[in-house]
C-alpha cells in the first residue's frame, strides 16, 4: 500500500508507483494513465465529464523544430476509458495564437472550427470545446474535472466567497460563463491577476487544477477536492440533517424492487410517446435520502448547475405524485394517474423552449422527462440505451450530491434558465450530436431469450445483442448463464434463472428485464428438449416433461410477456423456436412431434388474437442443429441415429446430405433467421420460417 493511500477519505488514491515509473519515458502515456485513474472514481468526475492535458515538447514534421504539443482529450470522450485514438494533439502556440482574431462572445462558435488549425497529430480526435481553457494555461498537466464537492461549492450561495473560506488565496474564482473561448482568456486572466495559486473553481462548472509533472497534478486535483469534501462534512454535521430530513419513509427494498418492476413498462411506455426508451433504476441509500426529504419540492424543480449533468438528465425531474403504498396492479387506474403528470411535464418543457429558444435554435427534442422519482421508492431514469440511460441516472446522482453540498455550505443555486437553454441547444452540441453513429436496427428493444445458456438460445441473444437490442438470458442452469453473460459488454446483457414449467419462475425472469431495462420487446422461446422414443416406449413422465418446456412453456411466457407489452404500448414480438417435426410425421417421434406441433399452432393462434396490440407471433423451424446444440447430447442423437438406422457419429452428415441444399445448419442460422422476422419482416405475422437447408416434406405449402 502507497504511503499516500491513507492521507484521502473522500477520493480514492489510485496512483501506482510501479506502474507511473514503466511509463515515465512517455509522458503522454503517463498522462492517459492520470485521466485513467481520476475517471476510475464517479466522485471525481462521471463519465464523459471533465477533461484532462498534459503538454510536451516534439519535432515539428515540417520545420525539424521543437515545439510545444499540447495532447488533450477530444470531443465526446471519456477520462476513465481514454487512449491515444481519443486525444487531440495540437500546437501550443497557434492555439494561443487564436487570440489574435478572435472576435468577441459572438465568435465562439467560429472558434471551434479554427481549432483543426492548430492540429499537430493529423491522427487526432476532433478537439473538444474545453480545449482553449487547456492551452491557454501555461502548465504542462492540467486537469479539469467536476467533482460532487466542488460543483457543490461552485453551485452555493456566495460560491466566491466560500472558495476563498476553504482555499484562502491559493486558489481563483472565475463566474459562471458557458465554455469556449472567452473563457479560456478569463482563466488566463484570472492566473495572471494571482499568480501562484493552486487551481480555478469555476462558478456553477468545476475545477481547474495542475503540476509540473503528471503526478504532482494528480495529487493537486486530490488534495483540492478533499479540502472541499472535508468542508462540507463539517458543515452537515453542523447543521444535523441533510435536505430538511426526511419526509417520506422508504419501502423495504424487496418492496421498492416488486413495485418498481410492476411500474417500469407503465412508465417506459409514457417515455416512448416519440421514440421507444430503454430504463434503470436506482434506489441507493444516497438517492433514497434525496427523493424522501422535506427539501425535494423545492430543489427537484430547481434543476441541475453543471452543463454536464443538465445534458444528460433534462433540466429537471419528473417527480411522481403517488403515495408510498399507492396499488400498482391495476396498471389501467394507475395510467389514468400518470398520463397527467407526463402531459404537463411535456408542456411545461415546450414552454422552457419556446420562451428561451433562438432564431437558429435546432428543433424541438423529445419532451418526455429523463429522471422520474417516486418517493418513497427509488429513481427511474429513460433514454435511448442503456449506457445512456445508466449514466444519465449517475449524472443525477451526483446532482444529488451537488444539492446536499451547496445546502449545507450555504443554499444550492442553480442555472438560470436561458444559460441552460443555450447549453441544451448549442449548435456545437447539436451538431455532436448529428455525429453520433447511426442506431442498429434492434437499437431500444429489450428480448428475453429462453435456453439461452448455449446452443441455439445462446446464439440467438448474441445475434440480437450484435442488432443493438439488450438481452436477458434465462436458463435453468445459472452456472451456463453466468458464462454467458461475461461474453458481453457492459450495459448489453443480464441473465435471469428460469424454469420455463414454473409460472412463478416466468415471472421472476420479467420482473428482472423490467427492472435492468424497462420492460420487454421481444420474447423468444428457445428453451427445449428432445425425446426421440416409439410409441409403447414413450413413458407419461416424458409426454408431460415436452408439454411442459415446449408447450406450457410457450403458454406462459407468452401470457405474461403479453401483458407486460400491452403496459407498455409499444407492441412486441414472440418468436417461438419449434421444429420440423412439428410438421413431418417420422418414426419415434409421438411425444416430441406433438408438442412442436401445438407450439406451431399455439402461435397461429396468438398471432390471430394480438395483431390489434401490434404483437407479431412467428416461428422458426430448425432442423438439423447437431453442431453446438444442446439437445444432441445424449438420448436424442442415440434415438435419432437408431431410427435412421445409422451411428450417432454419422449424424452430422446424414442430416447434411438429405436437405436440398445439402447444408449443416448451425445454432447461428437459426438465429438469423429470428432476425429476419424482428428485424426485418416487421410486416409479418403468423408466419413458419424454415431454416433447414430444404425439407421438401416441411414446406408449410
Amino acid at each position: 500500500m502507497n504511503a499516500h493511500t491513507k492521507k484521502f477519505k473522500h477520493v480514492d488514491y489510485l496512483w501506482d508507483d510501479e506502474k507511473a515509473a514503466a511509463l515515465e519515458d512517455d509522458q503522454v502515456a503517463l498522462f492517459l494513465y492520470r485521466s485513467n485513474i481520476l475517471g476510475a472514481d464517479l466522485r471525481i468526475t462521471n463519465y464523459g465529464g471533465g477533461n484532462t492535458s498534459c503538454k510536451t515538447i516534439e519535432k515539428d514534421p515540417l520545420t525539424n523544430e521543437d515545439v510545444e504539443v499540447m495532447w488533450i482529450k477530444g470531443s465526446g470522450g471519456d477520462i476513465g476509458t481514454l487512449t491515444k485514438a481519443g486525444i487531440a494533439g495540437l500546437y501550443t502556440e497557434r492555439l494561443r495564437n487564436l487570440k489574435n482574431v478572435y472576435g468577441g462572445l459572438e465568435d465562439e462558435d467560429r472558434m471551434v472550427g479554427l481549432f483543426n488549425h492548430c492540429i499537430y497529430d493529423l491522427d487526432s480526435k476532433a478537439p473538444s470545446i474545453d480545449t482553449p481553457l487547456h492551452g491557454l494555461l501555461p502548465f504542462k498537466h492540467i486537469d479539469h474535472l467536476h467533482p460532487d464537492a466542488l460543483i457543490a461549492v461552485a453551485a452555493a450561495k456566495d460560491s466566491e466567497k466560500v472558495t476563498k473560506e476553504i482555499w484562502g488565496d491559493t486558489m481563483g474564482w472565475v463566474p459562471w460563463q458557458r465554455p469556449g473561448f472567452d473563457l479560456g482568456l478569463q482563466l488566463e486572466k484570472c492566473l495572471n491577476d494571482n499568480p501562484g495559486i493552486r487551481g480555478i473553481v469555476l462558478g456553477s462548472h468545476g475545477l481547474f487544477t495542475w503540476g509540473d509533472t503528471s503526478y504532482e497534478c494528480y495529487m493537486n486535483s486530490l488534495e483540492v477536492i478533499e479540502m472541499a469534501s472535508e468542508f462540507i462534512e463539517k458543515k452537515i454535521k453542523e447543521n444535523g440533517s441533510v435536505f430538511g430530513g426526511q419526509k417520506v419513509t422508504s419501502l423495504p427494498e424487496k418492496e421498492r424492487k416488486e413495485k418498481a418492476a410492476q411500474l417500469m413498462p407503465l412508465l417506459r411506455g409514457l417515455c416512448s410517446s416519440e421514440a421507444r426508451m430503454i430504463g434503470h433504476f436506482n434506489d441507493s441509500d444516497v438517492v433514497l435520502e434525496y427523493i424522501n426529504s422535506n427539501d425535494l419540492e423545492r430543489l427537484a424543480p430547481m434543476g441541475t448547475s453543471c452543463p454536464d449533468h443538465f445534458l444528460r438528465t433534462k433540466i429537471q425531474p419528473l417527480v411522481l405524485d403517488l403515495d408510498v403504498n399507492e396499488d400498482t396492479h391495476d396498471s389501467d387506474a394507475l395510467l389514468k394517474k400518470l398520463e397527467p403528470a407526463f402531459e404537463k411535464y411535456r408542456e411545461e418543457y415546450k414552454e422552457y423552449y419556446e420562451n428561451c429558444k433562438r432564431p437558429n435554435s435546432p428543433a424541438m427534442r423529445d419532451p418526455n422527462p429523463v429522471i422520474i422519482i417516486y418517493p418513497g421508492v427509488g429513481m427511474f431514469s429513460f433514454a435511448k440505451n442503456k449506457q445512456t440511460t445508466r449514466v444519465a441516472n449517475e449524472f443525477y446522482v451526483n446532482a444529488i450530491n451537488v444539492m446536499r453540498g451547496a445546502e449545507a455550505i450555504t443554499e444550492y443555486t442553480s442555472l438560470p434558465r436561458q444559460e441552460a437553454f443555450d447549453i441544451e441547444y448549442w449548435l456545437l452540441e447539436e451538431a455532436k450530436l448529428q455525429r453520433m453513429p447511426k442506431e442498429k436496427p434492434l437499437s431500444r428493444k429489450v428480448a428475453l431469450v429462453t435456453g439461452a445458456g448455449g446452443g441455439i438460445g445462446k446464439a440467438i441473444a448474441d445475434k440480437l445483442a450484435q442488432e443493438g437490442a439488450n438481452v436477458i438470458l434465462s436458463d435453468i442452469a445459472e452456472n451456463r448463464l453466468q458464462e454467458a453473460v461475461e461474453t458481453y459488454p457492459r450495459d448489453v446483457a443480464s441473465y435471469a434463472v428460469c424454469d420455463v414449467t414454473k409460472t412463478e419462475s416466468i415471472e421472476d425472469a420479467y420482473k428482472k428485464a423490467c427492472l435492468e431495462f424497462g420492460g420487454i420487446d421481444i420474447v423468444i422461446h428457445s428453451a427445449g428438449l428432445a425425446i426421440s422414443k416409439p410409441l409403447t416406449e414413450t413413458t407419461e413422465k416424458d409426454w408431460d416433461l415436452l408439454q411442459n418446456v415446449l408447450v406450457k412453456g410457450q403458454f406462459e411466457l407468452a401470457k405474461q410477456g403479453v401483458a407486460i407489452m400491452r403496459q407498455q404500448g409499444l407492441g412486441g414480438d414472440i418468436i417461438n423456436i419449434a421444429s420440423k417435426n412439428g410438421l413431418v410425421s417420422g418414426p419415434n417421434n409421438v411425444g416430441y412431434g406433438t408438442a412442436k406441433a401445438a407450439q406451431q399452432h399455439m402461435s397461429r393462434l396468438l398471432a390471430a388474437e394480438l395483431a390489434s396490440d401490434k404483437i407479431r407471433v412467428n416461428v422458426v423451424n430448425p432442423d438439423g442443429v447437431i453442431v453446438g446444440s444442446k439437445i444432441w447430447e445424449g438420448e436424442w442423437a442415440e434415438g435419432r441415429a437408431k431410427a435412421y438406422g445409422i451411428t450417432v457419429d454419422e449424424l452430422p452428415a446424414h442430416y447434411a446430405k438429405r436437405n436440398l441444399l445439402n447444408e449443416i445448419i448451425y445454432p447461428e442460422d437459426i438465429a438469423n433467421g429470428v432476425f429476419a422476422l424482428v428485424g426485418i419482416l416487421d410486416k409479418s405475422t403468423g408466419n413458419i420460417i424454415n431454416v433447414d437447408g430444404g425439407m421438401a416434406n416441411a414446406f408449410v405449402r
